[in-house]
């Protein structure tokens, strides 16, 4: 007579049978032999006899060599119980043997589910951690080693004869190299790079691996699988998985975790890649935008500054530029100008205008022609902007400097003598891009030895700042920072308006700010050479 396990275990004489029970049930004695077995257990364990002690298995019989009976668990052949006891009178104890194998399995399935989940997700942030390409490649290579294969190759497409492969091998270790005619090479990866679905890796022969395939000291190949890695729009390139001799094929499971990593691998890979493209994109355009390096031209000092309303960003709709004298004009034409609005759209524009004066370089000899035909090209485009801007025109005439100022609708330069004294060209006009029709004014100024021609945008003056953070620097304020650099080099001159002009920004928000000297070289000139050789002036 026996109890059971589904009862509450009051150790009170149960009068459950054995023998009706649903399940395995073993009933062993106060000394630990077999009492009583019903059919099934007897199904179960052909190797137990009433009147001896349990020999199997083993989890089974070693509770007799425990004080107090607890629920315990183990496999029996390739199936798994939990034996459940149940106190005896007289000391014996009654095991009841339910079947878990699935719900082991299901557990097992489950704790794996979430360890392959865990890998994706720690996989998506290590690989979306970068957008450098050769980055890319490399977690990939890495981690497919670390979780799917015992080395891990990958192969990302080109337009070059060469692909480029990272090869991870099975101590850990990254390899760069270039590998010609690969998807020929290798069965099934080109169509991999081709991005079609994968060929199943026990349709792929091992043996017929190539030798830049297998890393060094890895061994024969046991098993081999191709994965593509798909992209954005386009295949990204292809993971190719490597097991060694004696591991175990790779299963429909690994095959298909393989190919969820891939998809997210392919998707940080194309997005890199697209990142790079546009990065590329972007330099070569920027490059036009960008202001130039200035320095001496005809014996002048040019030097020029710009700083654009963001830190983050590179240009603006400020721009400086400095065209040396050609055939058809033999003056230096300097320009600086400022377009209404900021970032890379006011950018585009400026670029616009800086290439439509340099093509009107032939007519610098007339200000207002170059600035109305300028005015009918802006007003001819999509954009609703307007700029204003100045041109100079400098000549040499002999130890001085003769500038030709026309302002259209831009702040008045100062000139800036070599006293200290500091004063506004008399220049004006209207701005460029609004009026079907625009008038303007030139003036002619002669700067001696060491004076300055200071051309700047009204983000100089316009900046606020100040002990309360919104006063303008103003124009006052500027002229006083001016007559500060009276014979300094246009560099230094450039420079100290910057610094003085940040000091009073501080932390502040602020336009676009360009500023541009232009000075007169402070000793006599020896020959008509552009004087940036040693010897060509005198002190």
């Amino acid at each position: 007579m026996t109890s059971s396990p589904a009862r509450p275990r009051t150790g009170a004489v149960s009068t459950v049978s054995a023998a009706t029970a649903p399940c395995p049930v073993v009933v062993m004695d106060a000394d630990g032999r077999v009492a009583e077995l019903n059919d099934a257990a007897r199904d179960l364990l052909p190797a137990a006899r009433t009147g001896r002690s349990l020999t199997a298995p083993a989890w089974l019989a070693a509770t007799r060599d425990t004080p107090h009976a607890v629920p315990v668990s183990g496999a029996v052949g390739d199936r798994s119980f939990s034996a459940h006891p149940s106190v005896l009178a007289g000391g014996g104890t009654a095991w009841w043997l339910v079947e878990d194998t699935a719900y082991r399995a299901a557990r097992e399935e489950l704790e794996a589910e979430r360890e392959r989940t865990r890998f994706l997700t720690d996989a998506s942030s290590a690989l979306l951690a970068s957008l450098n390409l050769n980055r890319c490649m490399e977690v990939t290579a890495r981690l497919a080693t670390e979780h799917l294969a015992d080395a891990a190759v990958v192969v990302a497409p080109t337009a070059a004869r060469k692909l480029p492969i990272v090869v991870c091998d099975h101590r850990g270790e990254l390899t760069r190299d270039t590998v010609a005619e690969v998807p020929d090479s290798v069965p099934a990866l080109a169509e991999a790079l081709r991005g079609f679905p994968p060929v199943p890796s026990r349709w792929i022969d091992p043996a017929s691996a190539p030798d830049w395939l297998i890393p060094p000291g890895f061994g024969d190949i046991g098993s081999l699988a191709v994965t593509p890695l798909p992209g954005h729009g386009v295949p990204a390139g292809a993971l190719i998985l490597l097991r060694r001799v004696p591991q175990a094929a790779f299963t429909d499971a690994e095959e298909a975790l393989a190919g969820l990593f891939a998809a997210r691998a392919g998707v940080a890979m194309s997005a890199a890649r697209l990142y790079a493209e546009q990065n590329t994109i972007t330099d070569t355009l920027m490059r036009e935008l960008l202001p130039p390096t200035l320095g001496h031209v005809e014996g002048v000092e040019y030097a020029g500054g710009y700083r654009p309303s963001q830190d983050t960003e590179r240009v603006g709709g400020d721009f400086y530029d400095v065209h040396p004298p050609t055939e058809d004009f033999p003056e230096t034409l300097a320009v600086l100008g400022d377009v209404a609005g900021k970032g890379l759209e006011a950018a585009v524009l400026t670029g616009k205008i800086r290439n439509t004066l340099h093509a009107l370089l032939p007519l610098a000899g007339d200000h207002a022609k170059m600035l109305r035909l300028l005015n009918n090209a802006i007003r001819s485009s999509h954009h609703t902007r307007f700029a204003t801007l100045v041109l100079a025109s400098v000549r040499r005439d002999d130890r001085d400097v003769t500038v030709r100022l026309t302002s259209a609708g831009h702040p008045a330069p100062l000139i800036v003598r070599r006293d200290g004294t500091v004063e506004e060209a008399d220049t004006g006009g209207t701005l460029i891009g609004v009026l079907p029709s625009i008038r303007s004014r030139s003036s002619e100024i002669r700067l001696g030895p060491g004076e300055t021609c200071l051309l700047f945008t009204d983000g100089v003056t316009e900046a606020k700042g100040g002990p309360l953070g919104d006063s303008l620097f103003g124009e006052q304020r500027l002229k006083r920072a001016a007559a500060e650099c009276a014979g300094m080099p246009a560099e230094a001159v450039v420079e100290h308006i910057r610094m003085v002009t940040s000091q009073w920004i501080g932390d502040g928000r602020h336009d676009d700010i360009a500023v541009m000297a232009i000075t007169a070289p402070r000793g006599a000139h020896l020959s008509a050479v552009d004087g940036t050789t040693r010897g060509r002036y005198t002190a």
